[in-house]
């Protein structure tokens, strides 16, 4: 819980209500949630070295807290297989940021683990003034953004409650298997969002987790964090 406060006091002394995301992953880390693969980097040189012991391929994405949308101003760049990629692509990222976004204020590049392709689906929290804590669970895409196709539970959550949210989302059947899709990782699902769960109980700080996508691979095979979003304040 040590490495959780310093994460969210260091955002806060600074002026900040969001976590940088390699802020959230270690924050995320504490509560063994399955974050990808990660490191920050200042220098070409020092990407080049995370990224050999990440694995290839990697993912690139600046680090700011005046830019929302990274791709929009160059800052993203994927499946990167190879040294030479990784220092290449690292200085086109710095160099886009500094043409479109002069003003910005860049912390480095977070190289991280290229996150498979799978089922995309979306676990999120907030703090409700009048109820408190709720967890929310949908898959991703059309499923969340066009038919609000999501449960909601109120903290604490038990396993049932986890199970009961996976059941009840119209898109069900897509987790248990369907048309030639294998079933889903159900067990990793409940885990992340029980843990979800429990720690907007635990750090009142928090305001709001979205980790979106989440990666749900076959059953057995767990899941996988490819992005998140922390929101903080002072309590």
């Amino acid at each position: 819980m040590v490495v959780v406060r310093e994460v969210v006091y260091r955002a806060l002394d600074e002026g900040r209500n969001k976590l940088l995301e390699h802020e959230a992953y270690e924050f995320l880390k504490v509560y063994e949630l399955p974050v990808p693969k990660f490191g920050l980097a200042t220098t070409k040189e020092e990407a080049a070295e995370i990224a050999e012991k990440i694995g290839y391929p990697v993912v690139l994405k600046i680090v700011s807290p005046d830019i929302v949308h990274k791709s929009d101003v160059g800052g993203v760049k994927v499946n990167i297989s190879s040294e030479q990629e990784v220092r290449k692509w690292f200085e086109v990222i710095m160099s886009n940021v500094r043409s479109r976004a002069p003003a910005a204020r860049v912390s480095g590049i977070l190289v991280q683990e290229m996150v498979p392709q799978d089922l995309e689906v979306i676990v999120g929290a907030t703090r409700d003034a009048v109820f408190g804590p709720v967890v929310m669970f949908g898959l991703g895409g059309i499923f969340v953004e066009v038919l609000r196709d999501v449960s909601i539970r109120i903290t604490p959550i038990t396993e049932y409650d986890a199970e009961e949210m996976l059941r009840e989302i119209k898109a069900a059947q897509i987790l248990q298997g369907y048309r030639g899709s294998p079933p889903r990782d159900r067990k990793a699902i409940v885990d992340i969002i029980l843990k979800v769960g429990r720690l907007m109980e635990e750090v009142p700080e928090v305001t709001d987790v979205d980790l979106n996508p989440v990666m749900v691979f076959p059953e057995g095979m767990g899941a996988k964090i490819a992005d998140a979003r922390i929101l903080v304040r002072r309590v």
